[in-house]
């Protein structure tokens, strides 16, 4: 019989009085202290673990297009390139999550529905943000953040600043494309409407890519991140008819008939229009 491996032999750090731990370091207690179901329902555990999980991921989503904001607005577009990549790989994860949280049935979520009461995704500030920095500013979505002062400033400062969209259609404006009204736009709150000279510049950038590279590189992850963020809309949907059919959802929506409406929405309308002026 062989030998049980120790890794201590080869150096390994064993012991952690007085160091910092992956446990310390991750802060593993409160994490997996968050946790607090209010029923006795086996499956509530799966629902709350789905959702916190999606919100850390949406928190480094955040993070990654901020970050990709600052440098398209800094023309360092490489990095950008790297940031947007990650959010569409983000929204890959976010969209395998729904395959999990899919096995639980209709049965299974009636046992632990009533004990989330008002609370619903659609209330989940960081989606919000999401939406609003990628463009899609609909201020009447403010409404369920109203109560809570210090979100409503972070969102706020969303909206009154460019959104990753603006921010493309400016550095085509910095690189002599002609993007109309957009190029001395100053008023951000608003949800923008599709432009014939931003269609026209990015038709422009589309039928020559090798001498706008960089430009064209920037449009295909910018379509990148809105085909799998559209992935994760339509896979919201379909788990949502699957588990509650066309009931009304716990904070007020009409439930999958509002999801449905959301697919409709182009985050980065010239840039899906262009492929049928080509």
């Amino acid at each position: 019989m062989s030998k049980s491996y120790d890794p201590s032999k080869e150096g390994a750090q064993m012991s952690f009085e007085g160091r910092m731990s992956y446990s310390d370091y991750l802060m593993l207690e409160k994490v997996l202290d968050a946790q607090e179901p209010l029923s006795k329902a086996h499956d509530e555990m799966l629902f709350i673990i789905q959702h916190q999980t999606s919100e850390l991921w949406m928190k480094l989503a955040l993070h990654e297009i901020n970050a990709a904001v600052r440098s398209i607005r800094d023309d360092r577009l490489e990095p950008a390139f790297k940031m947007l990549t990650r959010v569409a790989r983000i929204f890959e994860q976010l969209n395998s999550a729904w395959d999990v949280l899919r096995t639980m049935t209709p049965s299974e979520y009636t046992t632990f529905r009533e004990s989330l009461g008002q609370s619903s995704g659609f209330q989940s500030w960081q989606y919000r943000a999401i939406e609003f920095l990628a463009g899609n500013r609909n201020v009447a979505m403010l409404g369920p953040h109203a109560h809570r002062p210090d979100i409503m400033e972070k969102l706020e400062a969303i909206l009154a600043a460019p959104s990753l969209y603006d921010e493309a259609i400016r550095l085509l404006s910095r690189n002599g494309f002609d993007v109309g009204a957009e190029a001395d736009k100053s008023d951000w709150r608003e949800t923008r409407t599709a432009s014939e000279k931003v269609f026209a510049a990015w038709q422009i950038v589309y039928r020559d890519p090798e001498r706008y590279w960089m430009l064209y590189e920037l449009a295909e992850k910018l379509v990148d991140f809105e085909d799998y963020f559209r992935r994760w809309r339509f896979n919201h949907v379909t788990t949502v008819e699957r588990i509650i059919g066309m009931k009304r959802g716990t904070g007020g929506t009409s439930g999958a008939s509002y999801l449905k409406k959301m697919l409709e929405v182009e985050l980065f309308p010239e840039l899906w229009h262009v492929r049928t002026g080509l």
